[in-house]
């Protein structure tokens, strides 16, 4: 089953896109859902691993707090209403990777409903209305591993217990891109939360798309598939907008959409059958006999919204109108947590808010890629950086010598003052320094100079880059265009 790998993000003709997203992320906690084992990634298969995530005769679950309260805490954030009450339910299935033939989750009492995210549009305005229909908690499965030996597949259980939360969101979503948009914001928004590092390489965030289309104007919703197996943003638009192709067109051919669970082949562009789609009586789900009801005290759901960030809207919107931002700059400086509160500390000692977002934005971020960097590794402090700043701004050194100076601050960790001091650094103004240095260039280019004379305005600033070569960036970028251009109308 497959569809043209390049087909429209629109549906053909009468046809609406209907899209829902089911997000499994897994918190951020050392130790499993209901035991001590370790969540550590990467460790060897099957290390981490105990009577209680095996499911052996005996084992008793203990509920891990920790995990209960990020998954309040990202509840909250999204609007949700959290529930005094939730009840952990036994969804039974079969699976290799699943050993104690059921998994842990919740059903029909999770821990929250009812919230709405806002999905933030081109330059801070609002898109898609998209609703929260629950949050619940559960423990994840293992990993079926097809690609270790010939014709076997391995299984490694020590993903099994990792405790999850799953954001189920209604079917307001209405194009494959508004789709990434949203899932790339709620994705912020966790890692704002700090309850996941959501790392979807390691499959800390997971994505199942709920995917139909129907006539342009009908409320009622259309058969549905389930597509699974993306782990990149891009692969989650490919594939719902695949999806929809195939869909399209096997209506407009007279055919019916079949309610079943695909797969994802990133490599072919194409989707497949994966199996007829279960129904939640298809899982036989009961309350867990081994864990009580999970009851959460008032006092204790207050604290943790207390405890919430400015989450990263709030933050773009008080960027713009607090500091006189763009829209660009401000979601470029909010797109982290450490980033944005990077820049508000650089703000704190300068002037003017549009430099220090030039200099974040620019020489900043771009060592933290040529480093490959987080924005907490920076080694430059804040109040280091305005200074930096304060001496550019202040014609004590010039843009460019700025820049080397904080590479220097970082190679040498000496402060800014003392480096310009130490390698004499700082502007020249000197009329009598400047104009030897605008003689030299001028004596030296002959050709250039009548080039000039004779019609050649650009070259102005060729000389101007010899001249700042020349003075190794010190000379005064102004006074150097002013005694320049004197010269050259001689």
């Amino acid at each position: 089953m497959s569809a043209p790998r390049g087909g429209s993000s629109e549906p053909a003709g009468a046809w609406e896109a209907v899209i829902g997203l089911e997000i499994h992320v897994q918190l951020r906690t050392d130790r499993k859902l209901f035991c001590a084992d370790s969540t550590r990634f990467g460790d060897a298969p099957n290390a981490n691993v105990c009577p209680v995530c095996l499911g052996l005769p005996g084992a008793l679950p203990v509920l891990n707090r920790e995990a209960v309260e990020l998954a309040v805490r990202a509840a909250l954030a999204f609007g949700c209403e959290i529930h005094e009450t939730s009840i952990f339910a036994r969804k039974n299935y079969f699976y290799p990777d699943l050993p104690k033939g059921y998994q842990i989750s919740q059903l029909e009492r999770p821990l929250a409903t009812g919230g709405q995210f806002t999905v933030d549009g081109r330059d801070g305005k609002a898109g898609a209305a998209v609703r929260i229909r629950r949050i619940h908690m559960e423990e994840d499965a293992g990993k079926s591993l097809h690609d270790r030996f010939p014709r076997a597949t391995a299984v490694d259980l020590n993903r099994t217990g990792t405790p999850l939360i799953e954001l189920v969101s209604e079917p307001d979503l209405r194009s494959p891109e508004d789709t990434r948009a949203y899932l790339q914001q709620v994705k912020q928004v966790l890692e704002y939360l700090d309850v996941s590092d959501c790392n979807m390489e390691e499959g800390s965030l997971r994505v199942d798309a709920n995917v139909s289309v129907r006539p342009v104007g009908s409320e009622e919703l259309g058969t549905k598939t389930e597509v699974k197996n993306m782990n990149s943003f891009s692969g989650v638009e490919r594939a719902i907008r695949c999806e929809l192709v195939r869909q399209q067109e096997l209506l407009s051919r007279g055919g019916r959409v079949e309610h079943m669970t695909l797969l994802w082949d990133e490599v072919r562009g194409e989707v497949r059958p994966m199996r007829t789609k279960e129904e939640s009586h298809d899982y036989r789900y009961f309350p867990d006999p081994d864990l009580p009801p999970l009851v959460l005290l008032p006092a204790m759901v207050e604290r943790i919204r207390s405890e919430l960030p400015e989450l990263p809207a709030n933050r773009r919107a008080r960027f713009r109108e607090e500091y006189g931002l763009p829209a660009y700059d401000s979601e470029v400086l909010t797109s982290s947590r450490a980033l944005a509160d990077y820049f508000e500390e650089v703000v704190g000692g300068v002037d003017d808010a549009k430099q220090a977002s030039n200099w974040v934005m620019g020489p900043v971020m771009a060592t933290l890629k040529e480093r490959a960097w987080a924005p907490e590794e920076y080694p430059v402090p804040p109040p280091t950086l305005a200074r930096v700043i304060q001496l550019v701004q202040g014609g004590t050194v010039s843009t460019s010598v700025g820049r080397d100076l904080l590479k220097k601050v970082i190679e040498t960790g000496r402060s800014p003052d003392e480096i310009v001091e130490g390698e004499g650094l700082a502007q020249v103004r000197d009329e009598g320094q400047l104009e030897g240095w605008v003689d030299e260039i001028l004596a030296a280019h002959p050709d250039e100079v009548s080039r000039f004379k004779g019609g050649e305005a650009k070259l102005q600033g060729y000389f101007m880059g010899l001249i700042m070569k020349a003075s190794r960036g010190k000379a005064d970028p102004g006074e150097v265009v002013r005694l320049l251009a004197a010269k050259l109308r001689r």
